[in-house]
């Protein structure tokens, strides 16, 4: 049953009805059970299979930032790829994530003191430690959110919006954002509220999060192999939709998306024509090239289980997932030895009906 999300802070919440995806074991007893839902999607949407409760409402945090650069390029944001994939980014804070948000407000008469998202630390952690080591502090450019801070300021003064303010859900960015959100996941927000960088959030579905992540990564798949015969016939390309923009961008600079070391990177490195992107509080979501897609929450937020119950689904799909391996398991230590595995569960894949 769909559990709805009550605004009533003196009545206990409906929990979500989640089930058990991934476990670590010690010396072959389970130490610890992470729980979750999951969904993989047709590329119409449709539900093909599913674990939990897929269809109760959940904050998809920075997942989101895919579907709001899909709303900035419609309202004319350009941008080169590398910077358009650090607009979608929850980048480790590195020299070129840095340069690459510095690089779109000088594009547009902007500085950092114009951004609005909340100060924080590198998230990376060699990047974090490199910038303490330096005798550095928090910043709003350090800040993993700040390429997408700098795109939205940059839609604002090329559609002549106020900067001030642009993160009020009034505000002209924020509304068509709203829109194009609802577009993409055709489900109207159960519930808003806001991120933790200071950005307008809508509470959604794993069904509607993954239709708009299969939409964008077939999208960018379509415009390859268009670009691709139009080269053959020597013919002009046609402008990109913002959809297949966006993929594009996100498949072609994955260390843009998130950094060196990190799943989300590798994951789109590993697999051909995926776009992929995470969110604080155990979200995970990866469109395929056909339209396909998967999105997983883990019910205690839990980072480490977000990828292998992740592999775990895709491989359900008949994706050839044995290049993941490294990102889909983990050892246990034991004396600095393996003792035991973060593994998924074998989580029975069922389809859900439509009217749940």
């Amino acid at each position: 049953m769909l559990s709805p999300v009550l605004s009533d802070a003196h009545t206990a919440p409906l929990l979500p009805q989640h089930a058990p995806l991934v476990v670590a074991t010690r010396d072959g007893l389970v130490e610890s059970v992470h729980y979750g839902s999951a969904i993989a999607t047709a590329p119409d949407g449709s539900i093909l299979a599913a674990a939990g409760d897929p269809l109760a409402p959940f904050y998809p945090r920075s997942a989101l930032k895919p579907l709001q650069a899909v709303a900035m390029v419609r309202a004319g944001l350009e941008l080169p790829a590398d910077l358009l994939a650090l607009t979608a980014a929850s980048h480790s804070g590195g020299a070129k994530h840095r340069g690459g948000t510095q690089r779109v407000l000088a594009m547009h008469g902007l500085a950092v003191g114009d951004l609005e998202n909340s100060t924080d630390l590198p998230y990376g952690a060699s990047e974090r430690e490199d910038w303490l080591r330096n005798g550095f502090l928090a910043t709003r450019l350090t800040q993993n959110c700040s390429g997408k801070h700098a795109a939205m300021a940059a839609t604002c003064v090329i559609n002549g919006w106020p900067v001030e303010g642009y993160l009020n859900p009034a505000h002209p960015l924020q509304q068509l954002i709203a829109a194009t959100v609802t577009e993409l996941t055709g489900e109207t927000p159960l519930s808003r509220s806001t991120d933790g960088c200071g950005t307008p959030l809508f509470a959604l579905t794993l069904r509607g999060m993954a239709r708009a992540f299969g939409t964008i990564a077939a999208a960018a798949a379509a415009a390859t192999a268009l670009a691709a015969a139009s080269t053959s016939d020597n013919r002009g390309t046609a402008p990109l939709l913002a959809e297949a923009a966006v993929g594009l961008a996100m498949r072609q600079h994955p260390d843009m998306v998130a950094g060196e070391r990190r799943d989300v990177t590798e994951l789109m490195r590993l697999l051909p024509g995926a776009v992929a992107k995470d969110g604080f509080e155990g979200v995970q979501l990866v469109g395929l090239p056909d339209g396909r897609a998967v999105a997983v929450k883990i019910s205690d937020g839990g980072d480490r289980a977000r990828m292998p119950a992740t592999v775990h689904v895709l491989g359900s799909l008949g994706v050839d997932t044995a290049p993941l391996a490294g990102i889909g398991t983990a050892a246990v230590l034991g004396g600095g030895h393996k003792v035991g595995l973060l593994q998924p569960t074998n989580f029975l894949f069922t389809p859900v009906h439509e009217a749940l």
